[in-house]
């Protein structure tokens, strides 16, 4: 069962790079599924990825606390933000789809909004 985890940690992590390039894609959801997935498959991946430079701090704070930083909140909302304007003005995009896209990233920036800032 093992390298079933793995492969699907691998798999999650690279989303999750891809994700910080395309604003569509996420990038923290796959990168923290990917952690949660190295973690029950290999030790020395799950330490890799919890000590990338650019997102080990903010990952290990929601890991050992579910705090989200108030610099990632405001990026993950500007994004959010980012994205609907180009769904929402690009005119081949159907509307059911702009609905359905909206609903999901609205309700990820209430999620993300709504968790702690600090541990304190």
């Amino acid at each position: 069962m093992k390298w079933v985890w793995f492969t699907i940690a691998w798999i999650s992590f690279i989303l999750g790079i891809i994700g910080a390039f395309v604003p569509i894609l996420p990038t923290t959801p796959f990168l923290l599924l990917a952690a949660f997935l190295f973690s029950k498959s290999s030790p020395r991946f799950h330490k890799m990825v919890m000590n990338l430079p650019w997102a080990g701090e903010a990952m290990k704070d929601w890991q050992d606390n579910r705090v989200i930083g108030i610099k990632a909140k405001f990026l993950c909302v500007t994004m959010i933000i980012f994205s609907l304007l180009i769904f929402w003005y690009v005119p081949k995009v159907q509307l059911f789809i702009k609905v359905f896209l909206s609903l999901i990233l609205s309700s990820v920036g209430i999620f993300v909004v709504c968790q702690k800032s600090s541990s304190k």
